[in-house]
């Protein structure tokens, strides 16, 4: 859990995601990525669960959500795939990306 704190602490906006940004593995990860980028997130930090055991096996207990992707702001959870479009939607995920970027 360790090495999740250090991730969401060193970098503004992390995306815990099944695959890469280029090669997402599973149609929730390709959307959130997808929405991040449509958002203007160009400084994301994306780690690929797959690639990752320890990560995919304590991040569920680390942010008490059982899924993925997971989207973290400022050490922050924002949320998985479903919060992420439903900010993109409203046009939230802007600012969202924008805090993160400034900070």
């Amino acid at each position: 859990m360790q090495q999740i704190q250090a991730e969401v602490d060193r970098y503004p906006l992390v995306l815990f995601m099944k695959g890469t940004p280029q090669y997402p593995t599973c149609g929730y990860s390709s959307r959130a990525v997808q929405a991040l980028m449509a958002a203007g997130a160009v400084s994301l930090r994306t780690i690929n669960v797959l690639e990752e055991p320890e990560i995919r096996a304590n991040l569920p207990r680390f942010s008490n959500l059982p899924t993925f992707p997971q989207l973290f702001m400022h050490g922050e959870l924002i949320g998985g795939c479903d919060i992420v479009m439903e900010l993109f939607e409203a046009g939230e995920l802007k600012r969202i990306v924008e805090e993160a970027s400034a900070a």
